[in-house]
Protein backbone atom coordinates (compact mmCIF):
# COMPACT_ATOMS: atom_id res chain seq x y z
CA UNK A 1 0.00 0.00 0.00
CA UNK A 2 2.89 2.04 1.22
CA UNK A 3 4.08 1.98 -2.42
CA UNK A 4 0.69 2.98 -4.52
CA UNK A 5 0.37 6.17 -2.04
CA UNK A 6 4.15 7.03 -2.73
CA UNK A 7 3.55 6.63 -6.88
CA UNK A 8 0.12 8.60 -6.86
CA UNK A 9 -0.01 11.09 -4.19
CA UNK A 10 0.87 15.02 -5.16
CA UNK A 11 4.11 15.44 -3.34
CA UNK A 12 3.13 18.71 -1.82
CA UNK A 13 0.37 16.66 -0.07
CA UNK A 14 3.11 14.50 0.70
CA UNK A 15 4.43 17.42 2.57
CA UNK A 16 1.44 19.19 4.19
CA UNK A 17 1.20 19.40 7.83
CA UNK A 18 -2.56 19.15 8.68
CA UNK A 19 -4.42 22.18 10.43
CA UNK A 20 -4.16 20.99 13.72
CA UNK A 21 -7.67 23.12 15.75
CA UNK A 22 -8.19 23.79 19.12
CA UNK A 23 -10.34 20.83 18.96
CA UNK A 24 -7.74 18.61 17.72
CA UNK A 25 -5.56 19.48 21.14
CA UNK A 26 -8.34 18.90 23.19
CA UNK A 27 -11.34 16.68 22.60
CA UNK A 28 -13.17 16.21 26.29
CA UNK A 29 -16.85 17.11 27.06
CA UNK A 30 -16.42 19.27 30.00
CA UNK A 31 -14.02 22.14 31.20
CA UNK A 32 -13.73 26.04 31.00
CA UNK A 33 -13.31 26.00 27.33
CA UNK A 34 -10.79 29.13 26.52
CA UNK A 35 -9.11 27.49 23.92
CA UNK A 36 -10.67 28.01 20.57
CA UNK A 37 -11.96 31.65 21.06
CA UNK A 38 -15.56 30.48 20.93
CA UNK A 39 -18.29 33.20 22.00
CA UNK A 40 -18.84 31.68 25.39
CA UNK A 41 -23.00 32.77 24.93
CA UNK A 42 -25.42 30.58 22.33
CA UNK A 43 -26.71 26.87 22.18
CA UNK A 44 -24.28 26.30 18.64
CA UNK A 45 -21.56 28.82 20.01
CA UNK A 46 -18.85 25.17 20.09
CA UNK A 47 -16.88 24.08 17.40
CA UNK A 48 -17.77 20.90 16.34
CA UNK A 49 -15.89 17.40 16.12
CA UNK A 50 -13.70 17.94 13.52
CA UNK A 51 -13.43 14.20 12.93
CA UNK A 52 -17.02 13.60 13.26
CA UNK A 53 -16.56 10.57 15.68
CA UNK A 54 -19.50 9.55 16.97
CA UNK A 55 -20.93 9.79 13.97
CA UNK A 56 -18.03 7.71 11.45
CA UNK A 57 -19.02 4.96 14.63
CA UNK A 58 -22.57 4.58 14.25
CA UNK A 59 -22.20 4.55 10.31
CA UNK A 60 -19.36 1.87 10.62
CA UNK A 61 -21.69 0.16 13.05
CA UNK A 62 -25.04 0.26 10.63
CA UNK A 63 -22.27 -0.73 7.55
CA UNK A 64 -20.17 -3.35 9.43
CA UNK A 65 -16.90 -1.63 8.39
CA UNK A 66 -13.91 -0.65 10.60
CA UNK A 67 -14.33 3.19 12.04
CA UNK A 68 -10.75 4.04 10.68
CA UNK A 69 -11.83 3.18 6.94
CA UNK A 70 -14.69 5.82 6.98
CA UNK A 71 -14.27 9.67 6.19
CA UNK A 72 -16.72 12.36 6.58
CA UNK A 73 -17.17 14.94 3.48
CA UNK A 74 -19.97 18.15 3.30
CA UNK A 75 -21.64 15.76 0.31
CA UNK A 76 -20.18 13.24 -1.38
CA UNK A 77 -18.67 16.36 -3.76
CA UNK A 78 -16.40 17.48 -0.91
CA UNK A 79 -14.95 13.72 -1.46
CA UNK A 80 -14.96 13.94 -4.98
CA UNK A 81 -13.22 17.10 -5.07
CA UNK A 82 -10.11 15.93 -1.78
CA UNK A 83 -9.51 12.87 -4.33
CA UNK A 84 -8.35 15.19 -7.15
CA UNK A 85 -6.72 17.37 -4.29
CA UNK A 86 -4.87 14.27 -3.24
CA UNK A 87 -4.05 12.84 -6.24
CA UNK A 88 -3.52 14.91 -9.19
CA UNK A 89 -1.12 17.52 -10.37
CA UNK A 90 -3.04 20.56 -12.04
CA UNK A 91 -2.36 21.01 -15.59
CA UNK A 92 -0.65 17.41 -15.44
CA UNK A 93 -2.52 14.44 -14.34
CA UNK A 94 -5.74 13.06 -15.88
CA UNK A 95 -8.83 11.43 -14.79
CA UNK A 96 -11.48 9.21 -16.25
CA UNK A 97 -15.12 9.58 -16.67
CA UNK A 98 -17.36 6.93 -18.19
CA UNK A 99 -19.87 8.72 -19.46
CA UNK A 100 -23.02 9.78 -19.51
CA UNK A 101 -22.21 10.05 -15.49
CA UNK A 102 -22.26 12.29 -12.72
CA UNK A 103 -21.52 16.00 -14.12
CA UNK A 104 -19.16 16.85 -10.70
CA UNK A 105 -16.55 14.72 -11.74
CA UNK A 106 -16.21 16.84 -15.00
CA UNK A 107 -16.65 20.34 -13.40
CA UNK A 108 -14.48 19.44 -10.31
CA UNK A 109 -11.39 18.27 -12.97
CA UNK A 110 -12.26 21.88 -14.55
CA UNK A 111 -11.83 22.96 -11.40
CA UNK A 112 -8.52 21.88 -10.61
CA UNK A 113 -6.97 22.36 -13.49
CA UNK A 114 -6.90 18.94 -14.05
CA UNK A 115 -7.26 17.17 -18.03
CA UNK A 116 -10.53 14.73 -18.74
CA UNK A 117 -10.30 11.59 -21.03
CA UNK A 118 -14.22 10.93 -21.46
CA UNK A 119 -14.96 6.83 -22.52
CA UNK A 120 -18.28 6.39 -23.91
CA UNK A 121 -20.58 3.60 -22.03
CA UNK A 122 -21.67 0.94 -24.31
CA UNK A 123 -25.54 0.36 -25.75
CA UNK A 124 -26.22 -0.93 -22.54
CA UNK A 125 -24.69 1.50 -20.38
CA UNK A 126 -21.88 -0.76 -18.71
CA UNK A 127 -18.54 -0.26 -18.40
CA UNK A 128 -16.08 -0.38 -22.00
CA UNK A 129 -13.58 -2.49 -20.42
CA UNK A 130 -11.69 -3.33 -23.84
CA UNK A 131 -11.88 0.48 -24.14
CA UNK A 132 -10.16 1.50 -21.48
CA UNK A 133 -7.04 -0.97 -21.44
CA UNK A 134 -4.93 1.53 -23.62
CA UNK A 135 -5.23 3.91 -21.44
CA UNK A 136 -3.41 1.55 -18.43
CA UNK A 137 -0.13 2.65 -20.20
CA UNK A 138 -0.82 6.20 -19.02
CA UNK A 139 1.28 7.40 -16.19
CA UNK A 140 -0.01 10.24 -15.69
CA UNK A 141 -3.90 8.96 -15.70
CA UNK A 142 -4.59 8.96 -11.98
CA UNK A 143 -8.29 8.17 -11.27
CA UNK A 144 -11.16 6.41 -12.90
CA UNK A 145 -14.63 7.89 -11.62
CA UNK A 146 -17.62 5.46 -11.70
CA UNK A 147 -20.80 5.51 -10.77
CA UNK A 148 -23.10 2.27 -9.92
CA UNK A 149 -25.73 2.91 -9.82
CA UNK A 150 -25.25 5.01 -12.48
CA UNK A 151 -26.43 8.44 -12.73
CA UNK A 152 -28.47 9.36 -14.53
CA UNK A 153 -29.15 5.49 -16.61
CA UNK A 154 -29.67 4.23 -13.11
CA UNK A 155 -28.03 1.09 -14.03
CA UNK A 156 -25.45 -1.05 -12.02
CA UNK A 157 -22.08 -1.48 -13.48
CA UNK A 158 -21.22 -5.12 -13.95
CA UNK A 159 -18.60 -6.78 -10.68
CA UNK A 160 -16.40 -8.40 -12.76
CA UNK A 161 -15.47 -5.20 -14.71
CA UNK A 162 -15.10 -2.83 -12.18
CA UNK A 163 -12.96 -6.15 -10.76
CA UNK A 164 -10.87 -5.95 -13.45
CA UNK A 165 -10.04 -2.24 -13.59
CA UNK A 166 -9.23 -2.62 -9.77
CA UNK A 167 -6.68 -5.25 -10.59
CA UNK A 168 -5.00 -3.95 -13.85
CA UNK A 169 -5.33 -0.35 -13.31
CA UNK A 170 -2.20 1.01 -11.18
CA UNK A 171 -4.46 4.77 -10.44
CA UNK A 172 -6.95 4.86 -8.37
CA UNK A 173 -10.86 4.18 -8.41
CA UNK A 174 -13.48 6.27 -7.57
CA UNK A 175 -16.88 4.29 -7.11
CA UNK A 176 -19.74 6.30 -6.36
CA UNK A 177 -22.61 4.35 -4.62
CA UNK A 178 -24.80 7.26 -3.55
CA UNK A 179 -27.91 5.28 -5.06
CA UNK A 180 -26.29 1.46 -3.84
CA UNK A 181 -29.16 1.30 -0.99
CA UNK A 182 -32.07 0.96 -4.02
CA UNK A 183 -30.52 -2.43 -4.98
CA UNK A 184 -29.91 -6.11 -4.49
CA UNK A 185 -26.14 -5.63 -4.86
CA UNK A 186 -23.58 -5.33 -1.89
CA UNK A 187 -21.57 -2.77 -1.40
CA UNK A 188 -17.87 -2.70 -2.87
CA UNK A 189 -16.85 -0.91 0.72
CA UNK A 190 -16.64 -4.71 2.20
CA UNK A 191 -13.63 -4.79 -0.63
CA UNK A 192 -11.49 -2.09 0.29
CA UNK A 193 -8.70 -4.36 1.87
CA UNK A 194 -8.26 -6.16 -0.62
CA UNK A 195 -8.13 -3.12 -3.58
CA UNK A 196 -5.94 -0.76 -1.72
CA UNK A 197 -7.04 1.52 -4.92
CA UNK A 198 -10.71 1.45 -4.16
CA UNK A 199 -12.33 4.18 -2.84
CA UNK A 200 -16.28 4.05 -2.39
CA UNK A 201 -18.36 7.14 -2.36
CA UNK A 202 -21.45 7.01 -0.52
CA UNK A 203 -24.20 9.31 0.94
CA UNK A 204 -27.31 10.11 3.32
CA UNK A 205 -28.80 12.36 0.80
CA UNK A 206 -30.70 9.53 -1.21
CA UNK A 207 -31.87 6.74 0.61
CA UNK A 208 -31.43 7.98 4.36
CA UNK A 209 -33.34 11.53 2.85
CA UNK A 210 -31.38 14.04 4.07
CA UNK A 211 -29.87 15.81 1.04
CA UNK A 212 -30.16 19.66 3.50
CA UNK A 213 -27.35 18.11 5.57
CA UNK A 214 -24.86 17.19 2.99
CA UNK A 215 -23.48 14.23 4.60
CA UNK A 216 -21.04 12.43 1.78
CA UNK A 217 -19.42 9.00 3.08
CA UNK A 218 -15.72 8.19 1.96
CA UNK A 219 -14.79 4.71 2.56
CA UNK A 220 -11.07 3.54 1.64
CA UNK A 221 -8.07 2.22 2.98
CA UNK A 222 -6.90 3.80 6.29
CA UNK A 223 -3.76 4.45 4.95
CA UNK A 224 -5.38 6.68 2.11
CA UNK A 225 -7.63 8.20 4.65
CA UNK A 226 -4.76 9.86 6.37
CA UNK A 227 -4.25 12.13 3.04
CA UNK A 228 -7.83 13.29 2.96
CA UNK A 229 -7.67 13.77 6.80
CA UNK A 230 -4.14 16.05 6.02
CA UNK A 231 -6.78 18.48 3.86
CA UNK A 232 -10.08 17.81 4.74
CA UNK A 233 -11.60 21.39 6.40
CA UNK A 234 -11.22 21.33 9.77
CA UNK A 235 -14.94 21.91 10.92
CA UNK A 236 -16.97 20.65 7.62
CA UNK A 237 -19.64 18.93 9.15
CA UNK A 238 -22.16 21.13 11.32
CA UNK A 239 -22.73 19.81 15.07
CA UNK A 240 -26.63 19.83 14.32
CA UNK A 241 -26.38 17.89 11.29
CA UNK A 242 -24.41 15.42 12.55
CA UNK A 243 -26.67 15.40 15.29
CA UNK A 244 -29.59 14.65 13.00
CA UNK A 245 -27.36 12.33 10.95
CA UNK A 246 -26.97 9.72 14.50
CA UNK A 247 -30.11 9.91 15.20
CA UNK A 248 -31.41 8.89 11.63
CA UNK A 249 -28.87 5.62 11.70
CA UNK A 250 -30.84 4.79 15.25
CA UNK A 251 -33.57 3.86 13.27
CA UNK A 252 -32.83 1.41 11.36
CA UNK A 253 -36.50 0.53 10.62
CA UNK A 254 -37.91 3.11 9.31
CA UNK A 255 -34.79 3.14 6.95
CA UNK A 256 -35.81 0.14 5.85
CA UNK A 257 -39.41 0.45 5.11
CA UNK A 258 -39.34 3.89 3.39
CA UNK A 259 -36.19 2.31 1.08
CA UNK A 260 -38.54 -0.65 0.36
CA UNK A 261 -41.48 1.56 -0.55
CA UNK A 262 -39.24 3.84 -2.79
CA UNK A 263 -38.00 0.44 -4.48
CA UNK A 264 -42.25 -0.82 -4.73
CA UNK A 265 -43.15 2.92 -6.37
CA UNK A 266 -40.47 2.26 -8.98
CA UNK A 267 -41.96 -0.98 -10.04
CA UNK A 268 -44.95 0.54 -10.12
CA UNK A 269 -43.76 3.25 -12.40
CA UNK A 270 -42.05 1.49 -14.53
CA UNK A 271 -45.23 -0.93 -15.33
CA UNK A 272 -47.39 2.25 -15.66
CA UNK A 273 -44.74 4.16 -17.94
CA UNK A 274 -44.78 1.23 -20.19
CA UNK A 275 -47.90 1.35 -21.00
CA UNK A 276 -48.40 4.89 -22.59
CA UNK A 277 -47.52 5.30 -26.34
CA UNK A 278 -45.84 8.12 -26.17
CA UNK A 279 -43.00 6.31 -24.10
CA UNK A 280 -40.53 4.39 -26.26
CA UNK A 281 -38.07 2.84 -23.66
CA UNK A 282 -37.63 2.81 -20.08
CA UNK A 283 -34.23 2.06 -18.83
CA UNK A 284 -33.89 -0.73 -16.31
CA UNK A 285 -33.27 1.11 -12.67
CA UNK A 286 -31.58 0.17 -9.52
CA UNK A 287 -31.87 3.61 -8.49
CA UNK A 288 -34.47 5.86 -6.97
CA UNK A 289 -35.26 7.20 -10.47
CA UNK A 290 -36.45 5.97 -13.97
CA UNK A 291 -34.52 7.33 -16.85
CA UNK A 292 -37.62 7.37 -20.00
CA UNK A 293 -36.89 7.81 -23.71
CA UNK A 294 -40.07 9.76 -25.42
CA UNK A 295 -41.32 11.28 -28.20
CA UNK A 296 -39.46 14.90 -27.62
CA UNK A 297 -38.27 15.21 -24.33
CA UNK A 298 -38.05 18.68 -24.28
CA UNK A 299 -41.96 19.37 -25.48
CA UNK A 300 -42.71 16.68 -22.93
CA UNK A 301 -40.88 18.20 -19.60
CA UNK A 302 -42.25 21.94 -20.76
CA UNK A 303 -46.00 20.32 -20.71
CA UNK A 304 -45.51 18.65 -17.58
CA UNK A 305 -43.65 21.91 -15.77
CA UNK A 306 -46.45 24.07 -16.91
CA UNK A 307 -48.38 21.81 -14.60
CA UNK A 308 -46.42 22.13 -11.40
CA UNK A 309 -44.91 18.75 -12.38
CA UNK A 310 -40.50 19.11 -12.32
CA UNK A 311 -38.93 15.88 -13.63
CA UNK A 312 -35.53 16.25 -15.17
CA UNK A 313 -34.89 16.84 -18.86
CA UNK A 314 -31.99 14.84 -19.49
CA UNK A 315 -32.17 15.13 -23.83
CA UNK A 316 -28.65 16.87 -24.13
CA UNK A 317 -27.13 14.28 -22.29
CA UNK A 318 -29.26 11.25 -24.12
CA UNK A 319 -31.17 12.09 -26.78
CA UNK A 320 -35.25 12.69 -26.00
CA UNK A 321 -34.68 11.36 -22.23
CA UNK A 322 -36.44 12.49 -19.25
CA UNK A 323 -35.61 11.42 -15.32
CA UNK A 324 -38.20 11.06 -13.27
CA UNK A 325 -37.55 10.70 -9.44
CA UNK A 326 -39.76 8.29 -7.32
CA UNK A 327 -41.22 10.09 -5.09
CA UNK A 328 -44.25 9.58 -2.57
CA UNK A 329 -47.15 7.23 -3.69
CA UNK A 330 -49.27 10.06 -4.10
CA UNK A 331 -46.91 12.46 -6.05
CA UNK A 332 -46.34 9.78 -7.97
CA UNK A 333 -50.05 8.97 -8.87
CA UNK A 334 -50.25 12.65 -9.89
CA UNK A 335 -47.14 12.09 -12.49
CA UNK A 336 -48.66 9.44 -13.79
CA UNK A 337 -52.13 10.92 -14.47
CA UNK A 338 -50.39 13.97 -15.98
CA UNK A 339 -48.16 12.30 -17.97
CA UNK A 340 -50.82 10.46 -19.20
CA UNK A 341 -53.46 13.58 -19.94
CA UNK A 342 -50.32 15.63 -21.60
CA UNK A 343 -49.28 12.55 -24.11
CA UNK A 344 -52.72 11.41 -24.85
CA UNK A 345 -52.22 7.64 -23.78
Amino acid sequence: MTIITEKLVRQNILNVTPYSSARNEFSGNSGVFLDANENPYGRYNRYPDPDQTTLIHQIARVKNLSPESIIIGNGSDELIDLSLRVFCEPNLDKVMILTPTYGMYEVCAAIHGTPLIKIPLTEDFQIPVNDIKPYFSYKNLKIIFICSPNNPTGNLMRIKDIEYLLLNFDGIVVLDEAYIDFCDQPSFAEKISTYPNLIVLQTMSKAWGLAGLRIGIGIMHPEVITYFRKIKPPYNISSPNADIAIKALENLDLFKSRVNEIIAERNMMTLELSQMKSVKKIYPSDANFILVEVDNAPDLYQKLLKRNIIVRNRHAVIKNTIRITVGSPAENQQLIANLKEVSHG
